[in-house]
């Protein structure tokens, strides 16, 4: 097994048996460590420890954030008939389900952790602080993929959208999920309160709310500026263009490389927000 104890040398002394005229002086020799953590190796250990912490506690939540999709998607039901605004409609309320966890639950995570001195003991541990941000989002993020699913599919029958290509969560899930769990870490560890860090995860699930399952036609233009700064937004639009009778895999795939895009830089962000907190 890989120590996670700093590879350093520590001074130690060792005192040399005395010679024949006296005692010999002590003499500091380089006593070697034990090589430094990786990353891998803690980002799967923070994953597991963070896992199975929150199991319990984040499967009712799952099924409230699920619960809520299916019901946003049947109220439209009533209001939206077919064609790409349905398509948008059961893409945004899949996604849902991703901000509700990722970004909302995990900024209040952070908040809770930086309010209550949780971040001291990590900041004790030689763990990388990387492997910290990225295996609590990766945590937080799994706990999505069954309501994403069954959301998915739920809305791809009550608006009689094809399945064929469902697949596509696949890559939808853990790019959205990063982007959004990077999002909201980056929240709860720069609010100055554990209340606004709250209060900024509420928001940023309004946000992927409001413009991610509205039609992107009917809104205005000021507020299409703001969704196209959103991270979810370009999971949404992957997803809702692979319902198309033939779809255009190019411009699927320029969403998702998008969506990677910020979730690498929502993931850097979040991580030097972690060092900046963790300091002082």
């Amino acid at each position: 097994m890989t120590s996670i104890i700093p590879a350093r040398t520590a001074p130690s002394r060792v005192r040399h048996a005395p010679g024949p005229s006296g005692a010999a002086p002590a003499r500091t020799v380089p006593a070697p460590l034990a090589p430094r953590a990786r990353l891998l190796p803690s980002l799967a250990a923070v994953y597991r420890a963070q896992l199975s912490r929150a199991r319990v506690a984040r499967i009712p939540l799952l099924f409230v954030a699920t619960f809520q999709s299916v019901g946003i998607m049947v109220l439209m039901r009533g209001v939206v008939d077919g064609g790409s605004e349905a398509r948008a409609v059961v893409a945004g309320s899949s996604v849902l389900v991703v901000a509700f966890v990722a970004l909302n639950l995990l900024a209040q995570y952070f908040g809770q952790l930086r309010a209550g001195g949780g971040l001291d003991h990590y900041a004790t541990l030689p763990v990388p602080p990387a492997a910290v941000v990225l295996g609590a989002a990766a945590a937080y993020a799994s706990f999505t993929v069954p309501g994403t699913i069954f959301t998915a599919i739920t809305g791809s029958v009550l608006f009689q959208l094809p399945l064929t290509h469902l697949w596509v969560l696949a890559a939808v899930i853990p790019l959205s999920g990063a982007a959004l769990a990077g999002l909201g870490a980056a929240l709860g560890l720069l609010a100055p309160r554990q209340e606004l860090a709250t209060l900024l995860g509420q928001l940023g699930m309004s946000a992927a709310l409001l413009l991610g399952v509205l039609p992107a036609d009917r809104l205005p233009e000021p507020v299409g500026w703001a969704r196209d700064l959103l991270p979810s937004t370009y999971g949404v639009e992957a997803l809702a263009r692979s319902f198309d009778a033939r779809p255009d895999w190019g411009l699927i795939a320029f969403f998702l490389a998008v969506c990677a895009a910020v979730g690498v830089l929502s993931l850097a962000v979040a991580t030097w927000a972690y060092r900046r907190a963790a300091v002082r």
